[in-house]
């Protein structure tokens, strides 16, 4: 228990009413005795009785009201302070009573709010801390009435990077950009995200820009993100082509070696001149061969895909081809504006995907397709009710020649989403409650 919780309390309505009755006493024993002095008088003794007590009176609700005042006069003061973020002031309130409750539940308030603004000093020295040791280079730009684009904030990569280190804060972006490689220039005149390669030969860099624009204190601001991805994609690049020789190789030693076999048997049928089964022969390896060229054909295609040649496609004709080809079930109406894309490469990525829902393990009449408009973008749906994947599946499953089957060249998914990314989309994968996998594409609505 509290030393203050020891202590004796007083309330003020105790106090005050012990005051008045106090005063009320001592008028009364003062009239009692100006009646004895003075008998017969009543006026006298009333104006004397007055006279003697309202002086009293104030003087003594004077003493217990000013120490009140000077209390209220402190909240007002505390309360303005904290208004203006200093919360390090407390209140001391010496009597056991209602005011002594307000200011404890004040300094209790004070303390919460030094504590938050301490966590929240904490916050933002770690997050400047993290942005400014992050290799991501960051530009807040402000836009300022009549006044060229001002750059508020640099980290430490983006001084790096278009200053030599020096501050960036204040200066006009332009007057930044003049010394900054052409093609970043060209990357910020574009608009919107992109890749951007400066420099030449071994110094070569790939740098990746991302823009997000918002409003901050009543002004349009944009965040420009700059991140340098040479090492990153060499390291994939690498890892790309071991996965590719692997794969190749693995597929050319499996043909191979039974084309080898089945020759070497031919040969020695011819020589024994048994040639009965030099047909059969023959044709399992055309087969291989054939096998050999499709798989062949199927990498060559994926490293050689077209730019798109954007076209106006009623999405009912390209269904319409998609459902010659193999059996889906669709769901809800389709778009009514046209589609803009390259119809053979859709045609080709749909058809992709619509056949690996079938492989799946899914009943046919559970694949369906649904195509919407969401906003201002397309949204390509193949939905089925197979195995699904499991998370090591679903973070590779889009990575070029990663396949599951024993027979899968890995590049049906890899494909769609070089389609889908060419058009300005993307593609996403998603497992289905219950059971099956969604495959999602998101197109823009214009080219």
């Amino acid at each position: 228990m509290s030393s203050k919780g020891k202590r004796f309390r007083l309330s003020l309505v105790t106090r005050w009413s012990a005051l008045v009755g106090t005063l009320l006493a001592v008028g009364i024993l003062i009239a009692l005795a100006l009646d004895h002095l003075l008998p017969g008088q009543p006026l006298a003794v009333l104006g004397i009785c007055l006279l003697c007590v309202v002086p009293i009176a104030l003087i003594t609700i004077r003493s217990q009201i000013q120490p009140i005042l000077s209390l209220f006069r402190a909240l007002e003061g505390t309360v303005a302070s904290y208004r203006d973020g200093d919360f390090s002031f407390s209140l001391h309130w010496a009597q056991n009573d209602e005011l002594s409750d307000l200011i404890e539940a004040h300094n209790a308030l004070g303390q919460v709010l030094r504590e938050q603004r301490l966590d929240l000093v904490q916050r933002e020295l770690l997050l400047d801390t993290m942005v400014q040791n992050t290799p991501v280079a960051m530009l807040l730009v402000a836009e300022l009435a009549n006044a060229p684009r001002t750059i508020v904030y640099a980290n430490l990569a983006a001084r790096q990077l278009l200053s030599s280190g020096r501050k960036l804060e204040g200066y006009a972006l332009n007057e930044v950009l003049e010394q900054a490689a052409p093609a970043l220039i060209e990357a910020l005149g574009r608009g919107g995200d992109g890749l951007f390669t400066a420099g030449e030969g071994e110094e070569e860099e790939v740098y990746h820009l991302a823009r997000r624009n918002f409003s901050l204190n009543g002004r349009k601001h944009e965040l420009l993100l700059l991140r340098q991805l040479t090492t990153e994609l060499r390291r994939q690049e690498v890892q790309t082509w071991k996965k590719v020789i692997r794969v190749i190789s693995h597929e050319l030693n499996n043909s191979l070696a039974p084309l080898a076999s089945l020759a070497h048997s031919g040969a020695e049928l011819v020589r024994r001149g048994q040639t009965e089964r030099l047909p059969q022969i023959l044709e399992t390896i055309g087969e291989r061969t054939r096998h050999l060229e499709s798989f062949i054909l199927g990498y060559a295609r994926f490293a050689k895909l077209p730019t798109p040649r954007i076209d106006a496609v009623p999405w009912e004709a390209l269904v319409a081809r998609l459902a010659g080809q193999v059996s889906f079930r669709v769901i809800g109406e389709l778009p009514a504006e046209p589609a803009q894309i390259d119809t053979a490469q859709m045609e080709q990525a749909l058809l992709n995907l619509i056949k690996n829902a079938h492989e799946s393990g899914s009943w046919p009449d559970h694949v369906e397709l649904q195509i919407r408009r969401v906003q201002e973008v397309i949204r390509i749906d193949v939905l089925d009710r197979g195995s699904g994947m499991n998370d090591a599946v679903l973070t590779n499953a889009l990575v070029p020649f990663y396949s599951t089957k024993r027979s899968g060249t890995g590049l049906g998914l890899a494909l769609a989403r070089e389609i889908a990314e060419a058009h300005g989309g993307r593609i996403t994968l998603a497992n289905r409650e219950g059971s099956g996998l969604a495959v999602t594409m998101i197109l823009p609505v214009g080219p």
